[in-house]
C-alpha cells in the first residue's frame, strides 16, 4: 500500500483535518476519506523516505500508551464507534509516532481487521500482554475494560521501575563524584607532591609512589585507557544481548545477596499482576502462563514458569506444579492453591501481586538505607588512601629537615 497526506473537511465538525492515509491509489485513498464522512479538498503521495529519520529515533514512550489507551477506554465505554474514537486520539495525540501508528490502525480497522490484528502489526509497541487483553475484551464484549485494565496494568510497572531507579541515583552520583574527586587528585595535587620530593632529593614513600604511578599511567595512556573502556563496554552490552550473556546477568540478579531479595519480588509481582489480569478477562490458564512469562523480564523465572506451564498441561494443579521449582516463593503456590479450590486464582494471584508490591516498596527502602552507610565507607577509604598519600610525604619531609 502507498501512502498518502490530505487535507478533508470533517462533514460533521466542518473542520479541516490533515493527516495521512494508506490505500493502493488516490482515487481509493479517496473513496476511504469519502466512506469515513470527509470531504477530501488535497491529496499527495508521501514519499517512502520523507519520515525515515522520524521512524528510526520516534518513540512510544510508557506515558504515551497509558494515556492512550485509557482514553480509547473511555471513548469506547462512551458508545463511540472504534474508527471514531481512533480519529479523536489520533487529534488529542501529540506524539508524532504515535500519530502515524493511529492513523494506519484507523485504515486496518475500517478494512475489516479487528483492532487486535490492528495492534499485532506492531509489536515494538504493544506487548504480548496488550495484545492478549485486548483479543479477550473483544471477545468477550468487554474491550473497554480490558483497555482499563492494560493501562493500570503498565501504570503500576512504571512505578515500580520509577522508585527502583529512584533509588539507584543517590548512590551513582556519590560515585561518580568519588571517581571525579579521584581523578582530579591524581592529576593536579599527587604530581606537584612527587615535583617535591624530585627537587628535594627525596624517595617517595610507598602508598605515594603507587598512586603517583597510576597517576602517570593516566597521564600517559590516557588514550589507551579510553580505547580499553570503550571497547569493554561495546563488549559487555553486546555479550549482554546474547542469550548466555542475558542468562548470566539473569542469574546475578537473583543470585547476588544485597539486591535478589528486591529483583525476586519484582519478578513475583509481575507475575502475579499479569496472571490475575488475563484470568479477569477470560484468558486460558496455558496462554496466561506463557504471557505471564514472558513478562517477568527474568530469564530463568520464566523457565521456570514454561515448566509449571508443562505440567499444567499435563494435568498438574498450577500450584503443585509452581511448588517444586526453585525460584518461587512458597507463598505463590499456597495462595494459588487456596485461588484452585475456592475457584477464584485471578483473585488470590492479585493478592499475592499486592503483597509482594508492598514488600518491594520496603526492599527499595532497605536498600537506599543501607546502600548509604556503605558509600560512605567507600568514601572514607578513598579519602584516606588519598589523605595518607598526600600528608605522609609532608610529614616525612618535615622530619628530614628538621622542621
Amino acid at each position: 500500500m502507498r501512502k498518502y497526506h490530505y487535507e478533508a473537511r470533517d462533514l460533521t465538525t466542518n473542520k479541516v483535518i490533515k493527516a495521512t492515509v494508506q490505500a493502493e491509489s488516490e482515487h481509493d485513498a479517496a473513496k476511504l476519506l469519502v466512506g469515513q464522512g470527509f470531504t477530501p479538498l488535497s491529496i499527495k503521495e508521501t514519499q517512502s523516505d520523507e519520515n525515515i529519520f522520524a521512524r528510526l529515533t520516534g518513540r512510544v514512550t510508557t506515558k504515551d500508551r497509558v494515556v492512550f489507551t485509557r482514553q480509547l477506554s473511555t471513548l469506547i465505554a462512551a458508545g463511540l464507534p472504534l474508527a471514531q474514537s481512533m480519529r479523536t486520539m489520533l487529534e488529542q495525540t501529540s506524539n508524532r509516532r504515535l500519530q502515524g501508528i493511529i492513523q494506519d490502525l484507523i485504515v486496518s480497522i475500517e478494512s475489516g481487521h479487528t483492532l487486535y490484528q490492528s495492534f499485532a502489526k506492531y509489536p515494538e509497541v504493544f506487548d504480548k500482554l496488550f495484545l492478549a487483553l485486548v483479543a479477550a475484551g473483544e471477545a468477550s464484549g468487554t474491550l473497554d475494560r480490558a483497555l482499563q485494565q492494560i493501562a493500570e496494568q503498565q501504570e503500576k510497572d512504571a512505578a515500580i521501575m520509577s522508585r527502583i531507579r529512584g533509588a539507584m541515583t543517590y548512590p551513582v552520583i556519590v560515585l561518580f563524584v568519588i571517581f571525579g574527586v579521584l581523578i582530579f587528585m591524581l592529576l593536579t595535587v599527587v604530581p606537584q607532591v612527587e615535583k617535591l620530593y624530585k627537587d628535594l632529593h627525596q624517595t617517595l614513600p610507598f602508598i605515594t609512589q603507587a598512586i603517583v604511578s597510576m597517576s602517570q599511567i593516566i597521564v600517559d595512556f590516557w588514550w589507551l585507557l579510553l580505547l580499553i573502556t570503550g571497547i569493554g563496554i561495546y563488549a559487555a552490552i553486546h555479550y549482554v544481548r546474547t542469550d548466555s550473556g542475558r542468562r548470566f546477568v539473569d542469574q546475578l540478579k537473583i543470585n547476588t545477596p544485597l539486591v535478589k531479595g528486591l529483583f525476586l519480588r519484582l519478578y513475583m509481582t509481575r507475575f502475579n499482576r499479569t496472571g490475575a489480569t488475563l484470568l479477569d478477562t477470560g484468558v486460558g490458564m496455558l496462554d496466561m502462563l506463557s504471557i505471564a512469562s514472558d513478562s517477568v523480564g527474568n530469564t530463568i523465572i520464566a523457565e521456570q514458569i514454561g515448566n509449571a506451564a508443562e505440567k499444567v498441561k499435563g494435568g498438574k494443579d498450577l500450584s503443585t506444579a509452581l511448588g517444586v521449582e526453585e525460584n518461587i516463593p512458597r507463598l505463590v503456590p499456597q495462595m494459588i492453591s487456596i485461588g484452585e479450590k475456592s475457584g477464584h486464582i485471578d483473585e488470590m494471584m492479585a493478592k499475592v501481586a499486592k503483597v509482594y508490591e508492598d514488600e518491594l516498596d520496603e526492599e527499595i527502602r532497605t536498600i537506599s538505607t543501607s546502600i548509604e552507610p556503605i558509600l560512605m565507607v567507600v568514601l572514607a577509604i578513598v579519602a584516606g588512601g588519598m589523605v595518607a598519600a598526600i600528608l605522609l610525604p609532608i610529614y616525612s619531609l618535615v622530619n628530614t629537615m628538621h622542621i
